[in-house]
């Protein structure tokens, strides 16, 4: 269960990053309560998912999960640019994320 959690904490990140961006310093009302609503649902869901994760790895997997989702909505939804350099740096991440997993001890 933690897991889930955690993996739908993550995929919360995206989300509420890209109704921050539409929010425009929180001066649109329905799109600042998004961000406010999904944030605090991905950190409530985060707290509740490192009760039984350990702290690096089930962080690093969290924002890994939020950085490669919010890249991913930036390039199909707002149209910046996807290079060779930026998806060698969401590979760094992803591969962090599962070294710190995978060296965990529990």
């Amino acid at each position: 269960m933690a897991w889930l959690l955690l993996v739908f904490s993550g995929l919360c990140e995206p989300v509420w990053s890209y109704f921050l961006k539409e929010s425009h310093g929180f001066t649109k009302l329905v799109p600042a309560g998004i961000t406010l609503g999904v944030s605090g649902a991905s950190f409530l869901a985060l707290s509740f998912a490192l009760k039984a994760l350990p702290l690096g790895p089930g962080y690093a997997i969290w924002t890994g999960i939020g950085t490669v989702g919010t890249t991913a909505m930036g390039v199909c939804l707002l149209g910046e640019h996807l290079t060779v350099i930026r998806v060698c740096c969401l590979l760094a991440i992803i591969g962090g994320a599962i070294g710190l997993r995978l060296t965990a001890s529990n």
